[in-house]
């Protein structure tokens, strides 16, 4: 059986932070989850390699134009939320 991942918006946010921390080798409390991509370092290679983590963990296929039309860790969150339900 899979891993049970938790869909509820602060998780997917909280999950989501910790995962652009790694990537951008940056403190978590740096991360804010309602900053731009841009301001947060965010290049769209990186958007794209988030976007395939989230689709394997989550289930869930962004479009990149969905991304870059509200390009923040809480507008992922909340979309991933609406859809994985």
């Amino acid at each position: 059986m899979g891993e049970t991942v938790a869909t509820d918006i602060a998780s997917i946010v909280e999950w989501c932070r910790g995962y652009l921390a790694d990537l951008l080798d940056t403190p978590l409390a740096e991360i804010d989850p309602d900053a731009d991509f841009d301001r947060l370092g965010v290049d769209s290679a990186l958007a794209v390699s988030l976007l395939i983590e989230v689709e394997e963990r989550y289930g869930v296929d962004i479009a990149p134009e969905e991304l870059f039309e509200d390009p923040t860790i809480s507008a992922v969150a909340a979309y991933l939320h609406q859809r994985s339900r």
